[in-house]
């Protein structure tokens, strides 16, 4: 079901060309006289708005790498590159910072861009412009979760565009999931594996409506809860037994996943988390073509912040680690390779005993032993039903419907194999910690730091401890310079 999607995203019928002032050329066209009548010709009609939703699990790490949920530290000249990852997680990133622009040409460019200029191709189809529009208003969320004040734009355009305050970003996207929704499909799977149906949108309105209280300065708690009850109550989903399924190699048939975007190794290709988080020797344990590239990891505080019984915690790699020949591998320093979570640098030399080993690396999406190439099969997992559980928890307790808030949460944990919460447990905090152990690396923590009011607290409870900037600045990516330089109507965000 999933391959058949992937690929038609990748063929297109569109040929779309980048640029930084969001111009594009179209070189070709879709035949508007009966085409997209059939589920495969619509797949093919919107293939082009859904390719480039695969770059979120690269531009994923803007959510967790500034978190208390992972980092990338420099181990001698790997990883450095000019600052950029330490400046994550130190919260001391500037407005000419390389991801970040590399980020916003991602939402801009190959997102709403190239759905503005698909819309007008497909005149006339009400269902293709409906999905349209739902994809344009997630991308939209994304810009107004992560820059704030953003131009608003539904048409080809060139020249000057000045941005649109965040509350009216925040209209606009509910105002398209809302009218998308009559026209979106009531289907699940086949053909609409991947895609934007009724309960995706539910899902994302639900999702900004949480967050409303960030966006346009008034809580939205009770709309948040309708939406959740739509998902839930649809049984169209349900949890999977087993936690670390909805991140198998072969996760297409997930009950609880949502809306995931689809991957294929080789055909439609992205999908490289396992490398950025591995030791170049872990090549041996898993029987890979290449060496990883002994990036992305974790700390002690998170790492700790899981019991021992929990079973989420295995989605963890820890320990010494051993090559597929039982003996245990070796860092560059000679030393067993030892995941250990105790970070006491996040800049570290060979002179440094945790030089290569430090931090414990993600093992969420199975690694697929015996790959030839970096990228792997496995579907990343954008909206899970667990996340709608706790959504629905969360936002009930903010309304002071604390039974059945309580239910909700321990829904989730009987899964994970926790004790289940009383009443005196379901606090704010906890809440927050619930979260981020049940959706770590799904690129959901910075957001919902932001939402508790502890994204930018130095030395708090839910902070890295190598954050050194607390400034407001930070609840917002600046808007990068090279995009003004570009277009000088782009106003920048307070205190860059």
């Amino acid at each position: 079901m999933k391959k058949t999607f992937s690929y038609l995203a990748l063929a297109g019928v569109l040929t779309i060309a980048s640029c930084t002032n969001l111009d594009e050329s179209v070189y070709g066209v879709i035949p508007k006289e009966g085409f997209g009548s059939t589920p495969e010709q619509l797949a093919s009609l919107l293939g082009p708005a859904y390719s480039g939703l695969r770059d979120y699990a690269w531009n994923a790490h803007n959510a967790e790498v500034t978190t208390d949920v992972g980092l990338v530290p420099t181990r001698g000249k790997d990883w450095y590159d000019g600052g950029n990852w330490l400046n994550y997680n130190r919260h001391t990133w500037t407005t000419t910072h390389g991801p970040i622009n590399d980020m916003w040409g991602w939402i801009f460019e190959s997102g709403i861009n190239t759905i503005n200029n698909l819309i007008p191709q497909v005149a006339g189809n009400t269902v293709a412009i409906a999905e349209l529009r739902a994809v344009r208003a997630f991308y939209y969320f994304l810009a107004m979760d992560y820059f704030g004040n953003v131009p608003l734009i539904t048409e080809s355009t060139s020249g000057t565009v000045s941005t649109t305050p965040r509350a009216q970003i925040y209209a606009f996207v509910e105002k398209e999931l809302t009218e998308a929704l009559p026209n979106l499909s009531d289907n699940v799977g086949g053909s609409y594996y991947g895609r934007i149906n009724k309960l995706t949108a539910q899902t994302l309105l639900a999702k900004i409506y949480l967050n409303a209280g960030v966006y346009k300065g008034t809580p939205e708690w009770q709309k948040a809860v309708d939406m959740c009850d739509i998902v839930i109550k649809s049984g169209k989903y349900k949890l999977e037994p087993n936690f670390l399924a909805n991140f198998a190699v072969k996760n297409e048939g997930s009950t609880e996943n949502i809306w995931a975007i689809p991957f294929d190794r080789i055909q439609a290709g992205g999908m490289t988390i396992t490398y950025r988080t591995l030791h170049y020797q872990s090549q041996s344990t898993y029987n890979l073509s290449g060496q990883p590239w002994n990036g992305f990891c974790t700390i002690a505080v998170f790492y700790n912040s899981f019991s021992d019984n929990d079973l989420r915690k295995k989605m963890w790699i820890s320990g010494v680690q051993y090559g597929a020949d039982g003996k245990a591998l070796k860092d560059d320093n000679g030393k067993d390779l030892d995941f250990n979570p105790v970070m006491t640098k996040d800049e570290m030399t060979s002179a440094d005993p945790e030089f290569q080993g430090a931090g414990v690396r993600l093992g969420k999406y199975e690694i697929q032993r015996g790959n030839t190439v970096p990228d792997q099969d496995n579907d990343w997992a954008m909206f899970r039903l667990a996340d709608v559980y706790l959504m629905r928890g969360e936002a009930l307790f903010r309304l002071g419907k604390t039974a059945d808030a309580l239910a909700d949460f321990n829904i989730v944990r009987a899964r994970a194999g926790v004790s289940a919460w009383t009443v005196s447990q379901l606090t704010l905090d906890n809440i927050l910690a619930e979260r981020g152990r049940e959706l770590a690396w799904e690129a959901w923590r910075r957001n919902d730091l932001i939402r508790f009011g502890e994204f930018n607290k130095v030395g708090g409870k839910f902070t890295s401890k190598f954050m050194k900037e607390p400034a407001a600045k930070t609840l917002l990516f600046p808007i990068p310079q090279q995009r003004r330089d570009a277009n000088p109507g782009l106003a920048q965000n307070p205190g860059y």
